[in-house]
């Protein structure tokens, strides 16, 4: 609701929970404040509430952010297909596409993972992880990331299939992050 994380995988988030009530307070108290246009005000509030957050972060990861912090991921735009090989194999590959806009050059690795309600797919990936990515300075750039996974010891695999909007994780020594 409103762009604030109240629910994750990890379960409920206790600073989302009081920013969503403080955001609610905060608004009842700016119509209960105001004798004139307070419908038009509060809606105006809603509105900054929800455009400004994700501006803001997009804003600081073009012209301050470094490192990882200052690539993004576009999530439209990734894709993964898996095909059986053989009867142990599955080939897996995925486009990915980022964008640095860093003015030095960035080195990661990307690691898959799925939501807790999704049938693994794209986390076979990891059995050869971790991929290794270099994004030159204010670079855009496309990632293909091919592997042969060996699924003979895997339950209930697939044999085939497609993934769009794909969650990754990117990581650089101790930092990393959920995408």
């Amino acid at each position: 609701m409103l762009n604030i994380p109240v629910q994750t995988d990890d379960g409920l988030q206790f600073v989302g929970v009081v920013s969503l009530i403080l955001l609610i307070t905060g608004l009842f108290l700016l119509a209960k404040s105001l004798e004139k246009y307070h419908g038009r005000i509060v809606l105006i509030a809603i509105i900054i509430s929800i455009f400004a957050p994700s501006m803001i972060a997009g804003s600081y990861q073009r012209t301050f952010a470094t490192g990882i912090y200052a690539v993004s991921y576009d999530r439209g735009l990734s894709n993964c297909g898996f095909d059986m090989i053989n009867e142990r194999t599955l080939h897996g590959e995925c486009e990915l596409t980022f964008d640095n806009y860093s003015r030095n050059d960035v080195g990661f690795t990307v690691e898959f993972y799925e939501n807790k309600n999704d049938y693994p797919m794209v986390s076979l990936l990891n059995n050869n992880a971790p991929y290794e990515v270099k994004l030159k300075a204010n670079a855009r750039k496309h990632v293909k990331i091919e592997s042969n996974i060996d699924v003979s010891n895997t339950e209930n695999h697939i044999d085939n299939g497609s993934a769009r909007n794909v969650d990754i994780i990117i990581k650089s020594g101790e930092k990393s992050r959920k995408l």
